[in-house]
């Protein structure tokens, strides 16, 4: 593969591991981060700052966007200062936040008009599928924008699918969510009830984890649990957010979801008391709490 100028805007916990993918592949990047000092281990490895997203854009045909919130998106890409402000004609915008299916699909909009190209590539994985390249990732848009970027994709990926249009890939996000969402809670009363049945949870997991209750919340988030590691792969925060999104569209089409909508107020309640920029096995210091665990 070439190497290219790529523009990449939001270098969190997920978005910094898969922008410096693309500078160990050589590529020439450009970053632009709210907090500046984020950017620092980037621009460490060759990145170069920009002072916007629209001064990201100017230097690069293909700009991709990894932030909080879809007010966020919203900024970074169609604010005054935003990505589609410099980007010129040709040229391909990606979009990898978890954000809301109606806004993917108007930027796809919004950017056609500037004959851009745009896909929506939300991600699962947290922070570890991110450091170590894993990640997959749920695209929507044009088969010829994806097939584009497929190569870049890989970098950072491991399991890519195209699916369907503008939109799509944010639709298939908050399928996962709202698997996880449950699952999560799952796990936090399961080891709960082995820590108070007086089991060892790494034990519970060395065996419930290679049967049917295999899961990557239990495997890999529940030895955090076990640990007493609520450090954030994923942010409860942006996790309410996600569930939100998923009740709102779930909403607009007439759909009942009551587990989601039960599990949705678990995570509101840790966020309440304090605990949103803990990681999602953070519901188990609430559980714990409640029933007098000790956190």
């Amino acid at each position: 593969m070439e190497t290219e100028n790529i523009g990449w805007i939001g270098t969190g916990i997920m978005g910094g591991s898969m922008c410096l993918h693309l500078l160990k592949a050589g590529h020439r990047v450009y970053v632009y981060n709210r907090t500046k000092e984020k950017t620092d281990r980037l621009t460490a490895q060759g990145a170069t700052w920009c002072e916007s997203p629209a001064k990201v854009a100017e230097n690069c045909s293909r700009i991709f966007t990894m932030v909080g919130y879809p007010n966020d998106v919203r900024a970074v890409i169609l604010g005054a200062d935003g990505a589609l402000a410099g980007m010129a004609t040709g040229s391909i915008l990606v979009d990898m936040t978890t954000s809301e299916p109606s806004l993917a699909r108007e930027i796809f909009a919004r950017a056609g008009q500037q004959k851009v190209s745009a896909l929506d590539a939300p991600v699962s994985g947290g922070d570890i599928g991110a450091r170590e390249g894993k990640l997959a990732i749920m695209v929507g848009g044009e088969r010829e924008t994806f097939d584009a970027c497929l190569p870049i994709f890989e970098i950072f990926g491991e399991n890519i699918a195209y699916m369907g249009g503008a939109g799509a890939g944010q639709h298939t996000k908050m399928s996962n969510q709202i698997m996880i969402a449950s699952t999560m809670a799952g796990v936090v009363e399961s080891l709960l009830y082995a820590a108070k049945s007086g089991l060892d949870m790494d034990e519970v997991i060395d065996i419930i984890g290679k049967g049917a209750a295999a899961a990557f919340s239990l495997n890999v988030l529940g030895r955090r649990i076990a640990k007493r590691d609520f450090n954030p792969g994923f942010f409860i925060k942006h996790f309410v957010k996600d569930m939100g999104i998923a009740l709102d569209e779930a909403k607009r089409m007439n759909l009942m979801l009551p587990s989601l909508s039960l599990v949705h107020q678990f995570y509101v309640g840790a966020k309440a008391l304090g605990y949103e920029n803990l990681g999602t096995q953070g519901l188990y210091k609430v559980l714990a709490g409640l029933n007098h665990m000790g956190n």
